[in-house]
């Protein structure tokens, strides 16, 4: 399988294009699963600025991750989410970030997780420059929100990447099965069949995530 995506780059094979200046026009990139491409966290920046509309994320190996468009309903499921988070943090304090929002990790790698809380003493500890693009540094919660195109064990290497780069709790829901899998600090995954909510802990004391909403099938 393939998947097929429109990137707009420097065509750094056309000398002209170096010498003017110029970003060549779009053309249909086709990237196959197997293939691996490296860039640089340069490179990647780059390349995601002249590709907005894409999904596109970094590993700390340098290899660029192309992710095709989530489903209408996953988009749905993720914005739910976000919105019950947002609300969490309204009262709470705190910054929640949506899945369009990249952070560049102690490794080196650049993620995007589906949903995301920053405490505010570590928000504002950064400095401008840490803050601006893809902000630099790993969010203390994360959520990854499994669709029907997610690998289930990339998605469990990617929650182990959040907790190994500094993230205090993480979950990983899917939908699929009506699991949930919760991710600490220093322990083991825990995993769920069927849970009717998630605790955001400590970590986001008094927050609560009812999965019928995220779990519920479309009408």
């Amino acid at each position: 399988m393939s998947i097929a995506v429109e990137q707009r780059l420097k065509n750094l094979s056309n000398p002209s294009s170096i010498m003017l200046g110029r970003v060549s026009d779009s053309w249909p990139v086709v990237l196959p699963y197997d293939v691996s491409l490296k860039v640089s966290l340069a490179d990647f920046q780059q390349i995601s600025s002249l590709n907005p509309e894409s999904r596109l994320e970094l590993t700390a190996q340098g290899d660029l991750i192309v992710m095709p468009p989530e489903s209408s309903w996953s988009g749905h499921r993720n914005a739910k989410i976000s919105q019950y988070l947002g609300m969490w943090a309204d009262q709470h304090g705190g910054y929640e970030f949506g899945s369009s929002a990249g952070f560049i990790l102690p490794d080196g790698s650049c993620r995007s997780p589906d949903a995301s809380w920053i405490s505010s003493d570590r928000w504002n500890a950064l400095s401008a420059e840490d803050k601006s693009g893809f902000a630099r540094i790993c969010p203390d919660f994360v959520v990854e929100l499994r669709s029907p195109s997610d690998s289930l064990p990339d998605l469990e290497a990617k929650m182990e990447k959040y907790m190994a780069n500094g993230a205090s709790l993480g979950w990983l829901i899917d939908p699929l099965s009506k699991t949930a899998t919760v991710y600490r600090a220093g322990r083991a995954p825990e995993s769920l069949v069927g849970p009717q909510h998630l605790s955001g802990e400590n970590v986001l004391a008094g927050f609560a995530l009812n999965l019928a909403s995220i779990f519920k099938e479309p009408d």
